[in-house]
C-alpha cells in the first residue's frame, strides 16, 4: 500500500494533473473540505423554498446574531454554503453583482439557473488552470423562478444539480436519509422547517442549541427573503 500512496503523492501537487486512475486529487480534497463544514439543508415546498443551516458557534463570546450563514443574492434568490466560507463570500458577491447587472440591463429579475451556471463556470475554471486551487465550498442556491420554487446544489468541481430537498456539510449523509424518508412533494414551508430542525437536532446531538439555527425562506408569492423567527423554531423543538 505504501508504494501506491507514494506514487499518488505527485499527482496531488497540481490541479491540472490527472492521476493514473483518472482523478483530480485536489478537487477531491476540496470536496472533503465541504464535508467538514457546517451542515446546511435546502427544501422546496408548495408555498416557497427554505434554507436551514447550522451557524456553528465556536466561542460562547461570539454574538450569534452576527454570524451570517444565509445570504441574499437578489430579492428572490438566497444561498447558503458549507466549506471555506471566505470562498463562499467571493462567489456570493459575484452573484449579487450579476443579479443587479441583469436588473439594470433587462429591467427584470434574473433566473436562478443563470446565477447557478455563472458560479459553476468559475468553479470549473479553477479545476483546469495552473496556479489556482478549487473553491473549497459547496453552495445551496434557492429562489423563485416564475412563481415556481427551485433549489440547486453546486459542488467544488463546478457540477450543479436541481433538488427537491438536499443537504451539504458535516451531517449530509444522515440528513439525506431523513429527507428521503420524510420529504413529501406537497409540504408547506412550516412542515418542511420542522423536518429540517429535527434533522439538525439529531445530527448535532449534544451540541444542539436553537441559537445555532439560521433559517430563511422565500415565499413564492412575495418573492423576498424572510427569516423564520426564533419563536417559531423554539415552538418546533417542544
Amino acid at each position: 500500500m505504501e508504494p501506491i500512496q507514494h506514487q499518488m503523492m505527485g499527482y496531488d501537487r497540481t490541479i491540472t494533473m490527472f492521476s493514473p486512475d483518472g482523478r483530480l486529487l485536489q478537487v477531491e480534497y476540496a470536496k472533503k473540505t465541504v464535508r467538514l463544514g457546517n451542515t446546511a439543508i435546502g427544501m422546496v415546498c408548495r408555498d416557497g423554498v427554505i434554507l436551514v443551516t447550522d451557524k456553528r458557534i465556536v466561542d460562547k463570546l461570539v454574538v450569534p446574531e452576527a454570524i451570517e450563514k444565509i445570504f441574499q443574492i437578489d430579492d428572490h434568490i438566497i444561498a447558503t454554503a458549507s466549506g471555506i466560507l471566505s470562498d463562499a463570500r467571493v462567489l456570493i458577491e459575484r452573484a449579487q453583482i450579476k443579479a443587479q447587472q441583469h436588473r439594470v440591463t433587462f429591467d427584470s429579475p434574473i433566473e436562478v439557473i443563470s446565477i447557478v451556471k455563472d458560479i459553476c463556470n468559475l468553479k470549473q475554471m479553477c479545476t483546469q488552470s495552473g496556479g489556482l486551487r478549487p473553491f473549497g465550498v459547496s453552495l445551496l442556491i434557492a429562489g423563485i423562478d416564475e412563481n415556481k420554487p427551485v433549489l440547486f446544489e453546486t459542488d467544488p468541481t463546478g457540477i450543479f444539480y436541481q433538488y427537491k430537498a438536499t443537504a451539504i456539510g458535516e451531517g449530509e449523509t444522515e440528513i439525506e436519509e431523513i429527507l428521503h424518508k420524510e420529504y413529501k412533494d406537497n409540504m408547506s414551508m412550516e412542515e418542511g422547517l420542522k423536518i429540517c430542525v429535527k434533522a439538525l437536532k439529531k445530527v448535532l446531538d449534544n451540541n444542539f442549541n436553537h441559537e445555532r439555527i439560521d433559517a430563511a425562506f422565500v415565499n413564492k408569492d412575495k418573492k423576498v427573503l424572510e427569516k423564520f423567527p426564533k419563536e417559531v423554531i423554539l415552538k418546533l423543538l417542544k
